[in-house]
């Protein structure tokens, strides 16, 4: 064998291998961008790979250069075969729950999607309770598309006799804005900061009103904003991809975060559409991305108490406003799991300690910090803990996933009753205002 077959008998080794694993966790999360299109091109590859190797006839040529590497290059499409019949049948096995306990937790999922059909049926049904609209639910596409493609859910839950769906967008304004440019691009509103308090607080009123007024045209009911993290000084983990809070936070000051969260809050509420304010409990003194990997808040709860924790407590005294929870472990009262799925800290704490009765929502579901490791446990956990709506935003696929978890716990009798009755009604305060801005 010269040196450039052993190269590419060496590469395909290598690729085959690799393509076992794609196939075989082709419904992971990290895989959803390539999904649509690799599934039918590694298919072609495996028929021109498998051709040419019969074509050479390497099997002739012992186990290792020959039938084995056929073989593994048989693999491939069966990996894959066997992770789309996975799917198809979690997809099956949870379109056909009919059951009254089914659609009472579906109000406690929001998903986000790629394309409409993919979600008709869960809409339709009432298996879900609400939508997360992104930049690719409208990239190529015009506003009043969108807004027809809400208008088009709402009128199935209405010919259902079911509550209309929440409908949330991440609008904060900067490199958060994931509905611009087909809605009006705004600066974050840490540029605000040096401008004199009332014109600051002027400002803000009206960036609150841009957003609510475009976001309530188009049939959205909850904006994933504000940002009341605070900005830290120090350096974030040089593996922060996606959280990028210093881009993101207002000021390093709790006041002036409170006083520019509030205006833009107020200019929102304008226009029927709630603020959620977001990422409980804080992470501006974390450095790890919990978009990828698990993350604590080691500082004390009196120092968060007098500092970091000042603008939710402010602004979570206003009306109709909301809380998103996000997956760091708050240490001192619950160092073993994340925020979004503990019980000391939704219930005993905000719940009970604070006094909040508004609606929590988790950071996406789908975030390395929860769905890398049991992402059964932390849905039951999370549900049971008094969080009001389970959020799947960046691969809406994993909805499946993780509502068979619930629908298991709560066919077992592992759901928390009370907790769920009193989710529910927190969830039947958002119904009046959902029909109020769908204008």
């Amino acid at each position: 064998m010269s040196k450039w077959e052993r190269l590419a008998v060496a590469a395909l080794w290598l690729t085959g291998l690799i393509l076992v694993v794609v196939g075989a966790l082709l419904n992971d999360p990290y895989l959803a961008i390539v999904r649509g299109r690799a599934p039918k091109l590694i298919a072609v590859t495996c028929v021109l790979v498998v051709g040419w190797l019969i074509w050479r006839r390497s099997w002739r040529k012992g186990w290792v250069t020959g039938r084995l590497l056929l073989a593994l290059w048989c693999v491939v499409p069966l990996a894959m075969v066997s992770s789309k019949l996975t799917f198809n049948f979690r997809r099956a096995d949870v379109l056909a729950a009919d059951s009254p306990q089914a659609k009472e937790l579906g109000r406690h999922f929001m998903i986000g999607y790629r394309r409409a059909q993919d979600i008709a049926p869960l809409v339709a049904r009432g298996l879900i309770g609400g939508i997360y609209v992104s930049h690719r639910n409208i990239k190529g596409r015009t506003a009043d598309e969108l807004k027809a493609e809400i208008a088009g859910f709402q009128a199935m839950r209405r010919a259902a006799g079911l509550p209309p769906l929440v409908v949330a967008a991440d609008q904060e304004g900067g490199i958060v804005s994931h509905l611009s440019p087909q809605l009006t691009t705004l600066p974050a509103l840490a540029t605000l900061t040096e401008l004199r308090k009332d014109e600051r607080r002027r400002q803000a009123t009206e960036f609150g009103r841009t957003h609510g007024r475009e976001l309530a045209d188009l049939g959205v009911t909850l904006n994933f904003a504000p940002v009341l993290d605070m900005r830290s000084s120090s350096e974030r983990h040089r593996f922060d991809f996606n959280s990028l809070i210093g881009q993101r936070a207002i000021s390093n000051d709790p006041a002036i975060v409170s006083e520019v969260a509030s205006a833009y809050a107020a200019g929102l509420r304008e226009f029927d559409v709630s603020a959620t304010v977001k990422h409980f409990p804080g992470l501006g003194r974390v450095a790890a991305d919990t978009h990828h990997f698990r993350a604590r808040l080691d500082t004390p709860v009196d120092e968060l108490e007098k500092t970091d924790w000042l603008p939710f407590r402010d602004l979570l005294k206003q009306p109709h406003t909301h809380l998103m929870i996000g997956h760091v472990a708050l240490s001192a009262i619950d160092p073993d799991r994340a925020a979004s799925h503990s019980k000391r800290v939704v219930n005993d704490l905000l719940r009970e300690e604070w006094g909040y009765q508004g609606v929590i929502v988790t950071d996406d579901m789908v975030m390395g910090a929860i769905y890398q490791h049991d992402i059964c446990a932390a849905t039951v956990e999370a549900i049971n803990a008094g969080v009001d709506l389970l959020l799947v935003a960046f691969d809406g696929t994993q909805f499946y996933r993780i509502f068979t978890c619930a629908l298991a716990a709560s066919e077992q009798g592992r759901l928390d009753r009370s907790m769920l009755e009193k989710s529910n009604q927190r969830l039947n305060g958002l119904a009046p205002r959902q029909t109020a801005s769908a204008r």
